[in-house]
């Protein structure tokens, strides 16, 4: 039997350490699949990223386990390095907000077997300056909610206790002055929020805003809220964040392929998840179905 090689990467920390618990299951699935399994645990930030800046031309399918920022870095690895074989993703951590988008099941061992048995989806990849995103390049009032809010509330309460961690940020949030440029327009105004996403779900929450959404359509959504001047202004904005379609013109929400932002001064960005560094210019750019990942079947 002539197996293909499977080179297989998970995070052995990644949400509450279960990998431990299903790798032998896991590998178990692959192997009666017919592949020959190489498993690699990371061992710090950055690993899962550096592996592909080795010999990858004998693998034919990468799987990787763990949260968004594990993903992140195989991704990244893999746009680097022009890796371009199937990849296979089994949630593990708290969000998981892309696997929530592509229908992979949180359970890993069902997510195991849609490796193996599921269908090819080519999906868009976002390049931030010299960096790599797969969902959600952000900045501003949400950026350090989900990494500040106590994991017991965003059990109980889910979406609402994003919702409660910023609003109690709204009224002192920091605004930034900048200019937004996209498709021959330009935005300028002082921003409490920014985020450029190709995801359905944000942070474990539906992602904000009435747009729809199309995960190889080539463009991302993205939404920029101003500071507020009047009560109004922050009222609306209290009823975007809870979910509803709110139009203001301090909300804006357009479909972008590229876009730059040029900042009076630099700001943090959070890239899926994790510290993207300060910046005072960005240029964001949509890769047309650059990555093909492996899905379940309808």
């Amino acid at each position: 039997m002539n197996r293909q090689k499977m080179l297989f990467i998970y995070n052995p920390h990644a949400g509450k350490a279960q990998i431990r618990s299903n790798l032998l299951d896991m590998i178990d699935i692959f192997t009666k699949a017919g592949y020959e399994v190489t498993a690699y645990p990371t061992q710090m930030q950055g690993d899962a990223q550096s592996v592909f800046h080795r010999d990858m031309d004998a693998y034919e399918m990468i799987v990787c386990s763990g949260g968004d920022g594990t993903l992140d870095e195989v991704v990244t690895g893999m746009m680097e390095t022009g890796v371009q074989i199937p990849l296979g993703y089994i949630p593990a951590g708290t969000t998981n907000d892309f696997a929530k988008s592509l229908h992979i099941p949180r359970n890993m061992i069902k997510a195991a077997n849609s490796v193996v048995n599921g269908r090819d989806y080519y999906c868009d990849v976002g390049s931030f300056n010299d960096d790599i995103f797969v969902y959600i390049a952000a900045f501003g009032l949400f950026t350090d909610v989900s990494y500040e809010t106590d994991q017991e509330l965003k059990n109980n309460l889910g979406h609402l206790a994003y919702v409660l961690k910023g609003i109690n940020k709204l009224s002192t949030i920091e605004s930034f002055p900048m200019a937004i440029s996209y498709d021959g327009i330009t935005i300028e105004g002082e921003f409490i929020f920014g985020m450029i996403t190709n995801s359905l779900s944000v942070g474990g929450f539906k992602a904000m805003g009435c747009q729809e959404v199309d995960l190889d359509d080539g463009l991302f959504e993205a939404t920029f809220i101003k500071k507020p001047e009047t009560l109004n202004e922050m009222n609306k904005i209290i009823l975007f964040l809870l979910g509803n379609c709110v139009s203001d013109p301090c909300i804006i929400n357009i479909k972008v392929s590229n876009l730059k932002i040029k900042a009076l001064y630099s700001i943090p960005w959070t890239l899926d998840g994790e510290f993207g560094g300060n910046h005072s210019q960005v240029t964001i750019d949509n890769h047309k179905k650059a990555l093909c990942i492996r899905v379940p079947e309808v």
